[in-house]
């Protein structure tokens, strides 16, 4: 059991404090429920921008690193389609310079043409290089626009064109901040060597005086059930042949998720998973194939994938996948075989709980889902799956009309 404290703050930043006194360290996470999905879809990309001019400095600490470093510390991000994370590590002694510098850009980040025009660049690079002119680097952008026809997982959290961010004024940016960026958006979870009261007296020092701002309500457009099988082909200078293949799977906090979370293990999960030694192994049609998801907040998407040998064909390499997938829907799996995954997801979860930083940015993650408690209880949902339940799910979720295939022809084979 992870234990953990929580208590909420009068302007609505909840925090959530985890004590351990095994390290010398401590973690500040500050989750913003923010992700690519809440932009205007004419100006997308925001999410992304923005954890890069987090960095750019506050009004009152110009550099956001060099204090901390000063402070032993290290600091990153990410964003995603659903959420925006900030955290740092430090020795526990010096929490307190954490505090400081998290709570000050929350309260006055530095907006300026200068700061913005550096990260533009930084981001519009970052676009460049890993979304134009890398092999394969435009494939979710196309496929995220074939599978989703409402929901705003239709564009990544790149954006889903460089104009966006490149047009981006100052004034689009500062509304954007004032909107997302608030105590009553946020989660501070501070994890380690630290007290309950400590985190108390600071939570209350640093971040109970900035505003509270408006309570950001979420109204997203519901992706209609898809009803027909959708199909694309590109032609690209890229090396091999390559496939995708997308199926919509269920919200995260759904049961269903656990079930299909499992059968991407069975197909997926390593050298002994069944795409991997039919596939690649045996038929040699593949040099690669990979069955995943992103974990999604709102209902996301299941995929296959796989780089083809070169002389094989795609009608070959596709009906060969679909036949593994029959395979699933007829014959389901064994208990053996279930138990098997099951084991590997409890030791990847159990290997993860080990990094301090790992468990603040779960107990972040699981609040914002609505149940921080969740890093206790998960994997009991993930024990409670059946081998009735993979054999249903799999007859769902691999229905042909639920599918968007995206074959991927090198201009080179």
């Amino acid at each position: 059991m992870i234990q953990y404290e929580k208590f909420t703050l009068a302007n609505g930043l909840r925090v959530l404090v985890h004590e351990d006194k095994s390290t010398p360290m401590a973690v500040i996470d500050v989750i913003y429920d923010v992700g690519a999905r809440d932009e205007n879809p004419n100006k997308t990309g925001f999410a992304h921008l923005f954890e890069h001019l987090m960095f750019g400095g506050s009004v009152n600490v110009p550099v956001y690193d060099e204090p901390l470093q000063i402070a032993g510390g290290e600091n990153n991000a990410y964003t995603s389609n659903d959420l925006t994370n900030y955290y740092c590590q430090l020795p526990a002694e010096n929490i307190e310079t954490a505090f400081w510098l998290e709570s000050d850009r929350m309260l006055s980040l530095a907006f300026s043409e200068k700061s913005l025009e550096v990260q533009r660049k930084v981001v519009s690079e970052e676009f460049k290089e890993h979304y134009i002119n890398k092999p394969y680097g435009d494939v979710w952008h196309k496929m995220r626009k074939l599978a989703y026809t409402k929901h705003p997982y239709k564009w990544m959290t790149i954006g889903e064109e460089l104009s966006h961010v490149e047009n981006a004024t100052l004034q689009d940016v500062k509304d954007f901040f004032l909107e997302h960026y608030t105590p009553s958006n946020a989660i501070l979870v501070v994890a380690g060597n630290v007290t309950i009261a400590e985190v108390k007296m600071l939570a209350e020092k640093w971040f109970a005086p900035i505003p509270a701002g408006n309570k950001y309500k979420r109204d997203l457009p519901q992706e209609p059930k898809q009803t027909e099988a959708r199909k694309l082909e590109v032609r690209a200078n890229v090396p091999l042949d390559a496939i995708y293949k997308c199926w919509h799977i269920y919200p995260r906090l759904d049961q269903r998720y656990y079930v299909v979370d499992l059968i991407t293990e069975i197909l997926s999960g390593g050298g002994s998973s069944r795409l991997f030694q039919s596939l690649v192994k045996e038929k040699k049609l593949f040099s690669n194939v990979e069955c995943y998801h992103v974990g999604s907040t709102d209902a996301g998407l299941l995929t296959i994938e796989g780089k083809l040998l070169k002389g094989v064909s795609m009608a070959d390499a596709d009906a060969a996948i679909n036949e593994e997938l029959k395979k699933l829907q007829a014959e389901g799996v064994s208990a053996k075989e279930l138990e098997k995954v099951k084991n590997k997801t409890e030791s990847t979860m159990a290997f993860n709980d080990m990094s301090i930083t790992e468990r603040a940015d779960s107990l972040a993650v699981y609040e914002l889902l609505g149940d921080a408690n969740l890093i206790n209880t998960e994997l009991g949902k993930y024990q409670a799956v059946t081998t009735t339940d993979i054999i249903t799910e799999s007859r769902i979720v691999f229905d042909e009309k639920n599918c968007s295939t995206l074959y991927y022809y090198s201009n080179n084979a």
